[in-house]
């Protein structure tokens, strides 16, 4: 009876050899001993029948395996860009220094480290310079030869691959730089250098380095007419000179002093300016009392030039002569006061950019005629006291600017019964037998004419009206500005 115990046990040892869970091979074995030896032939049997039941759920493990598929990942891990910037530091007999800034764009994984690659002039072949990726920018290659000249290129590499090289634009000339290429630029040529057109360019630049540097001038990537502009280098310097600057020569000039592969680069900005052209659509807007509105628009040529402002000039008919009634307007429209009863006038205005003011002005088409104001009184049929009333002035003084030596007006309106006495104040003082002051007043609009004042006359001026029922004033400011 012992014999037949073990063969049972040692069939169902390599069933759980094959099949995955172990934990259900101890129970059997457990129950063996207490089992009568009549039943071990159905026990196998109980264990092969779960083996087909744990078969068919292999093959559903055998599907899920390739469920998850890192495969479309893959593309969208992408190599860094090109290292920026990459120049050469310095150059001695027999090695050279590159200096270069971190790619833009490093990749999920970042950049790794730094490959540089040499080749020899008239070949193909590149050679790794450093046997592993370092994260320095800035890296010496070793043991070169003096007198070969060699193309460099730097890669950014990653877990997901090398970059774009960035390539050194000219060879590098094994041999020792004393002095480093460099550009002295002067201050005065660090900002926009102005010049009108006509005049001379003449601009000197120092720069060092030895040996000889080579030095280049470019303008949009483009070499320079040397018919139109003289260049002159020497050891230290170089000149830029043109003859008669015109508009065509502004623009960005781009100095480049180069030793082998160390360059250094400056840029100068010329602009070449002329007076702008006239204001355009001039219009006489409108006409009141003693003001007129003038609008016009931008000059069509602005004289490469900024328009820093608008000169506004009058005319009456009667002398046929133009004054300037307004200096830097900086809008396009402005109202002219201070106008003469009784004359006609034209108008001009110029427009202003830092060359001057336009050759020509824009001239209206039309006049303004100051018409004169006369009050006719028409008494009522009312008694007479329901007249009386205290001064009251209908239009008050407006401030007023004139030029220096050209005799100006102010004028009021004022109404009371009995008939005001008007008093004019310059700064609260009152204004006496004076012949540089004339005071009128006719149909209730009074008038002081000031005869060729000078600034000191400028200043604040009262008109006050007095009656037994009472007294009203006015005031305004009266500036006078020097001659042009």
């Amino acid at each position: 009876k012992k014999e037949p115990v073990p063969t049972p046990k040692e069939e169902p040892a390599p069933a759980p050899a094959a099949e995955e869970p172990p934990a259900p091979e101890h129970p059997p074995a457990m129950e063996q001993p207490t089992a009568p030896a009549d039943e071990p032939a159905p026990v196998p049997t109980a264990e092969a029948t779960p083996a087909p039941e744990e078969g068919p759920l292999a093959p559903p493990a055998e599907p899920q395996a390739p469920a998850p598929e890192p495969k479309p990942e893959k593309p969208k891990a992408e190599p860094p860009s090109s290292p920026l910037s990459l120049a050469v530091e310095e150059v001695s007999e027999n090695s050279v220094t590159l200096t270069w800034k971190a790619p833009e764009q490093t990749g999920q994984s970042g950049v790794d480290g730094y490959v540089v690659e040499i080749c020899k002039d008239g070949s193909t072949d590149w050679t790794v310079a450093n046997e592993e990726p370092f994260l320095s920018t800035r890296y010496t290659i070793q043991d070169l030869s003096s007198g070969d000249k060699i193309h460099v290129r730097v890669k950014a590499v990653s877990a997901s691959g090398a970059s774009v090289p960035a390539t050194l634009a000219q060879p590098v000339l094994i041999r020792e730089i004393l002095q480093l290429p460099r550009i002295r630029m002067p201050r005065h040529l660090r900002q926009t250098y102005v010049r009108r057109v006509g005049d001379a360019v003449n601009m000197m630049i120092p720069f060092q380095g030895k040996p000889q540097p080579e030095v280049i001038w470019t303008k949009g990537d483009q070499p320079l007419d040397t018919s139109h502009i003289n260049i002159r280098n020497t050891e230290k310097d170089t000149i830029f000179y043109i003859r008669e600057a015109q508009r065509s020569d502004s623009g960005k000039y781009e100095l480049t002093v180069r030793i082998n592969g160390a360059e250094d680069k400056a840029t100068v900005d010329i602009r070449v300016i002329e007076p702008p052209g006239p204001p355009q659509n001039l219009k006489l807007v409108d006409v009141w009392g003693f003001n007129v509105a003038l609008e016009w628009t931008p000059p069509v040529d602005n004289g490469n030039s900024e328009i820093k402002g608008y000169t506004v000039q009058k005319s009456d008919k009667k002398s046929g002569k133009w004054f300037t009634a307004l200096e830097r307007c900086t809008r396009t429209s402005c109202t002219i006061s201070d106008l003469i009863i009784g004359n006609t006038y034209s108008f001009r205005v110029f427009a202003e950019n830092a060359c001057g003011l336009s050759e020509k002005a824009a001239v209206t088409s039309g006049v303004a005629h100051i018409k004169k104001t006369k009050t006719a009184y028409q008494p009522e049929k009312i008694p007479q006291r329901d007249m009386m009333e205290p001064p009251k002035f209908t239009q008050p003084l407006t401030d007023r600017t004139t030029t220096r030596g050209y005799s100006t007006h102010l004028f009021c309106c004022v109404r009371g019964f009995p008939q005001p006495k008007i008093v004019w104040m310059k700064n609260q003082m009152e204004i006496r037998e004076d012949p540089k002051y004339i005071a009128m007043i006719e149909q209730g609009v009074c008038s002081l004419e000031i005869r060729k004042p000078n600034p000191f006359d400028g200043g604040i001026y009262t008109c006050k009206a007095v009656n037994p029922l009472g007294e009203a004033s006015v005031d305004c400011k009266l500036d006078v500005k020097g001659k042009i």
